[in-house]
């Protein structure tokens, strides 16, 4: 029988199946680990019963082989087994329990049987869904947005509000409470609190195209200018008139045809320390007078990465 588990080779596979699974398994091993060998046929027996295409997949991870990826995730005892949901680790296992490890893997294993009656976190189609890849070493962090603080203003009150623009399901073309549009003119405003303190490498933002040529539609945003640390909105004037922490122009090239996404690259340096963002779209493109978003993907870290040499262990204690 053909193995279900995933080989690593390289980091941008792994960033590539974070994006595309919504629960990712990582075992991180070497050839020389003898407690990795022996759970070795538990984890595969956990794989070949549980994994299921871009819902639950498997996947092992060679430390010798694979030292960045070690290095980025910390690891620093063998065998080390790393639980992912929607790109974000949840769960982390030293040392080869079987008991442990299946007991977490089968409640992921669980939600993801939720994911596909509709029951799960993911949203009404059913499948978390990411805009573009993540980059390497950082991780979709969206579920730290403080929903009940998210704030908007100037949005067209028929149309969706701020919580549609961080669900994480696929964006509906034809459903237009699954969107946010600007009211009166182009201008939108954004008022996005975290949970907790992030490092915000960049944002991805989703928006539909539309007819630039009808002015009376809305398009896609074209200048922003992205604050951080605010205790809440800022009003137009102000957010027009203050230095922003930095200003975004985009243009046609910027956004994937196939996903309807930008990647926003910040200079990281002056996210570090974010406990909120504050996003304010100046102008829309093709300067008609309405804008559209469909979804913000926040993307950074919030965790403290660990180094230092690895050790094999053979159960946790």
């Amino acid at each position: 029988m053909t193995s279900k588990t995933v080989q690593i080779e390289s980091t941008t596979q792994f960033s590539n199946l974070l994006s595309s699974s919504a629960i990712v398994v990582a075992d991180f091993y070497a050839d020389w680990c003898g407690p990795c060998q022996q759970i070795a046929p538990i984890y595969e027996q956990l794989s070949a019963q549980l994994s299921r295409p871009n819902k639950i997949t498997f996947t092992k991870i060679n430390t010798d082989r694979q030292q960045e990826l070690s290095q980025a995730y910390g690891v620093t005892a063998m065998p080390t087994f790393m639980i992912f949901k929607n790109a974000r680790q949840i769960e982390h296992i030293q040392g080869a329990n079987p008991q442990k490890l299946s007991t977490a893997i089968k409640k992921v294993a669980e939600e993801a049987n939720k994911i596909d009656s509709g029951e799960g976190s993911a949203g009404s189609s059913g499948q978390y869904w990411l805009g573009a890849a993540l980059p390497k070493n950082y991780y979709d962090v969206t579920d730290q947005v403080d929903v009940l603080g998210l704030e908007l203003l100037n949005w067209e009150t028929s149309k969706g509000g701020a919580r549609a623009i961080f669900n994480t399901a696929k964006p509906k073309e034809n459903d237009d409470k699954d969107y946010v549009e600007s009211d009166t003119d182009e201008q939108l405003m954004i008022y996005v609190p975290f949970q907790s303190t992030l490092k915000v490498h960049s944002l991805h933002i989703t928006s539909a195209p539309t007819d630039t040529d009808d002015d009376e539609q809305p398009s896609r945003p074209k200048v922003l200018k992205i604050f951080t640390n605010k205790p809440q909105a800022l009003s137009f004037d102000d957010a027009e008139s203050n230095a922003a922490t930095q200003d975004v122009t985009l243009t046609e090239k910027d956004w994937d045809p196939k996903t309807n996404t930008a990647k926003i690259e910040l200079r990281f340096v002056k996210f570090q320390n974010v406990s909120s963002l504050v996003i304010f779209v100046a102008e829309s493109e093709a300067d008609n007078e309405k804008v559209r978003i469909d979804r913000i993907r926040i993307i950074g870290e919030s965790g403290e990465k660990r180094d230092g040499k690895i050790e094999k262990i053979s159960h946790d204690d």
